[in-house]
């Protein structure tokens, strides 16, 4: 005799509707044609952190145009190897049930989506790069774009040395719930060429479904950690948040000794900018989703956290803890 088991119903997730929204389902490939393009910028001057710097202010406009394509390429670079070596790893460990936590099976399928996205991510990233530079003459410079991602494990094995698991999957919690704020930026910039735009608007629409995904797992995660454990995940997260913000400094020297600085001025102007990560505004800014999602499960009521946050340079979000989602764009 044959027993029939009933599937349990979960609540409508961010996923649900994957195989008619996902970018990877459902969208065009986003191609550079130069000739339209003409009088526009790659990359807004105003989110380049160099830009501003009075060495890099005496060059001439054509080397500073270099600058903002290549700073270009790294943010579109260091996408291919954060989506498919931190993202990645963390969606494939949910999706194959090997995080060690029991989570809601619901959250499985809905892993292998990400998943499926983050790589197309990555493809198109790498694809629009090798447009822009073919069409362009600007070549990629040839860096390791990944050191970036070397940097994020660092600090998290700094953070979190017992807890190598744990340090992975909030590593990507941290990621997905900052790089919907940092995409956003951009799309609605008409200076910027409007493949460029395009291509990030996409980018968004997909990340603020998984910005949602990860804030379920994240929640999660945080009922299954002992008290123990939330003291050294709440004690890690400041770190993460300001490591996954800060640029990688190899290519912004390089880039910089391309466009015609010495490379000690190039390590200056680098360290100047750069080092140190987002200037404290800036930083909260773009952390608050991340910093209210933080605020909605509890972090900041663990005694000394909000001082350990403030240490940081971090706040908790100053805004309701559970508006923590953010808003998906339209389709334009």
């Amino acid at each position: 005799m044959s027993t029939h088991h009933t599937a349990r119903p979960h609540p409508p997730g961010p996923l649900d509707r994957w195989y008619e929204q996902a970018g990877v389902r459902t969208g065009v490939r986003r191609m550079f044609h130069e000739e339209t393009e003409r009088g526009r910028v790659f990359f807004p001057a105003g989110l380049v952190p160099y830009a501003g710097h009075e060495a890099v202010r005496r060059l001439p406009p054509e080397r500073v145009r270099e600058l903002t394509v290549r700073h270009l390429y790294q943010f579109l670079l260091s996408t291919t190897h954060l989506e498919t070596r931190v993202v990645n790893t963390a969606a494939e460990a949910v999706a194959n049930a090997r995080t060690g936590l029991d989570l809601p099976p619901a959250l499985r399928p809905d892993a292998f989506k990400v998943y499926c996205d983050e790589g197309y991510h990555a493809l198109y990233s790498l694809d629009l790069a090798d447009q822009i530079a073919a069409a362009t003459g600007i070549a990629i410079p040839d860096e390791d774009y990944g050191g970036f991602v070397d940097r994020l494990r660092t600090s998290a094995r700094r953070a979190l040395p017992d807890a190598p698991a744990l340090a992975a999957l909030l590593q990507a919690v941290v990621f997905e719930t900052l790089i919907t704020a940092v995409l956003n930026e951009v799309p609605g910039d008409p200076s910027v060429v409007g493949v460029v735009r395009d291509l990030l608007r996409d980018h968004a629409r997909d990340e603020g479904r998984h910005h949602r995904f990860f804030s379920a797992l994240f929640r999660e995660l945080w009922t299954h950690l002992s008290a123990a454990d939330r003291v050294k995940a709440a004690k890690a997260l400041p770190e993460l948040i300001r490591t996954a913000l800060t640029w990688d400094l190899a290519p912004v020297r390089t880039s910089l000794r391309l466009a015609g600085l010495d490379a000690d001025t190039a390590r200056r102007v680098a360290d100047d900018c750069c080092a140190a990560g987002p200037d404290l505004r800036r930083l909260n800014d773009t952390a608050r989703s991340t910093l209210r999602l933080c605020a909605a499960v509890g972090v900041f009521d663990l005694p000394g956290m909000r001082e350990h946050f403030a240490a940081h340079g971090l706040g908790d979000g100053d805004a309701d803890p559970a508006a923590t989602e953010p808003v998906e764009q339209e389709t334009q």
